[in-house]
């Protein structure tokens, strides 16, 4: 075999993106920071400040402050003024930053790589044996970073929307109905809809204990425990209480058989209801899925989607870009007779099926 040529030219660019992304995932860590120490809100709305000025207003320590300024002015997160040597927050890069409200917010999602670099034993394990990693053998911060990355995104977008989109269904709300999440995790989509709707009741159903206790904590917080349930329960095993609306909040992929949970919830439904399915964003090949939003989620597929599925039995292992051929699929091969794309995002595919 002949030696093949190395283009240096190529080599070199290749080392150099390489580092850029080493470098990103050492500025995740300074977000991170910054976010739990209050920085970028010490920041927010402030015009150009000092590093003793930032320091001061977010009771942290100068020295380290200053350097952590001076990471973030690198990585183009904060502008630098050399006249003043001052450091300015742009409007909108405080909506990424320090705006917890806002729906591109993004601070809390670091605690996913977070987790996976703590599992990294438990990937490697998985990888080469082919067991499985179910959702609550993660380390803690995993939960809470996709409850968090998914949170803002539903809050912009589910009621005002996604929920239009399907046809029939606001009304149905309106006048009452039973509604399940399937996999409510944190319980925001749930609330979302429970305190957008009060004449219908909200049951969420999750396995992940933890998961579950913090969306009872929110219910109570927003008041309105009264009208939301949550309980442990798989996708294959929730009660029956003849919804007119069953959710799949970017969580169908991550079963273990995708086709039975479609199969409950058809059996489930009230007649005319509604499954409203959300999804990560994909197309049905490969080679159209190698993007930023790709490489994303089939990263976390490979140690979080994937893994968990194979977890429960692994019948078929969709993984986060499953694409609409094979969801469409899945219902199919349950009874559904009508799957339509409602709406997208950047970040998801919303899908309203149908006996």
């Amino acid at each position: 075999m002949d030696t093949p040529v190395i283009d240096t030219a190529k080599v070199e660019a290749f080392a150099m993106r390489a580092v850029g992304d080493v470098a990103a995932a050492y500025t995740g860590v300074m977000v991170s920071l910054g976010s739990k120490l209050g920085l970028y809100r010490a920041l927010a709305g402030a015009g150009p400040l000092s590093a003793k000025e930032v320091a001061k207003r977010a009771g942290c320590a100068e020295r380290y402050v200053r350097e952590w300024l001076n990471a973030q002015a690198a990585a183009g997160y904060l502008g630098y003024h050399a006249v003043s040597d001052t450091y300015e927050l742009s409007p909108e890069h405080a909506m990424v930053l320090a705006d917890e409200d806002s729906p591109v917010y993004l601070p809390q999602a670091w605690n996913v790589p977070a987790a996976m670099w703590a599992d990294e034993s438990k990937a490697l394990d998985a990888f080469r044996s082919g067991r499985g990693v179910a959702w609550g053998e993660h380390d803690a911060r995993m939960a809470c970073g996709v409850a968090a990355f998914y949170r803002n995104g539903y809050r912009a977008s589910l009621v005002s929307q996604w929920l239009p989109a399907l046809d029939g269904v606001v009304a149905r709300l309106e006048a009452g109905i039973a509604v399940a999440d399937v996999g409510c995790g944190h319980g925001h989509s749930t609330l979302l809809m429970a305190q957008a709707f009060p004449n219908s009741r909200f049951f969420g159903f999750d396995t992940h204990a933890a998961s579950l206790a913090e969306a009872r904590r929110h219910a109570a917080a927003a008041g309105a425990a009264q009208r939301v349930d949550f309980s442990a329960a798989s996708a294959v095993s929730y009660p029956d209480h003849r919804y007119g609306l069953i959710c799949f909040f970017d969580t169908l992929h991550d079963l273990g058989d995708p086709v039975a949970a479609a199969r409950h919830a058809a059996e489930t439904l009230a007649p005319g209801g509604t499954v409203l399915l959300v999804e990560p964003f994909a197309n049905d090949r490969v080679e159209d899925n190698l993007s930023t939003v790709g490489q994303l989620f089939y990263a976390g597929s490979s140690l979080i989607c994937c893994a968990h599925a194979i977890s429960e039995g692994g019948t078929l292992v969709l993984g986060a870009q499953a694409g609409p051929k094979r969801l469409a699929d899945v219902f199919r091969k349950a009874g559904f007779t009508q799957f339509r794309r409602a709406a997208e995002t950047p970040f998801n595919l919303i899908y309203e099926v149908r006996r």
